[in-house]
């Protein structure tokens, strides 16, 4: 894995995809959904799509060059701390607790 944020590192995927997560994992998008909600402003995984199906970005919502919050579902500055989250009331429904 090659990308802005990681050189030269490896994972080993030991368990099946899509299988053996934790019980209490129950997501209530798929991360193709999540991607064609505009998360993070249009710049989530940008550098890294050779990585995972190619399907997950045909409607993803990209902005390779700069995140644009107007891309995000709800118009709001995701790449902010969890603090500032909690005080908006945003975590409740993606952040476990």
């Amino acid at each position: 894995m090659n990308d802005k944020f990681q050189r030269s590192y490896r994972y080993e995927l030991t368990k099946p995809v899509g299988k053996n997560f934790y019980s209490d994992f129950n997501p209530e998008l798929t991360l193709k959904e999540v991607l064609a909600l505009g998360v993070f402003g249009g710049k989530h995984m940008t550098d890294r799509k050779k990585e995972f199906p190619e399907s997950w970005f045909m409607r993803a919502k990209f902005l390779p060059e700069h995140h644009d919050d107007t891309l995000n579902f709800f118009h709001k500055h995701a790449s902010q701390p969890l603090k500032v989250w909690k005080e908006n009331g945003w975590s409740k429904r993606m952040i476990p607790h």
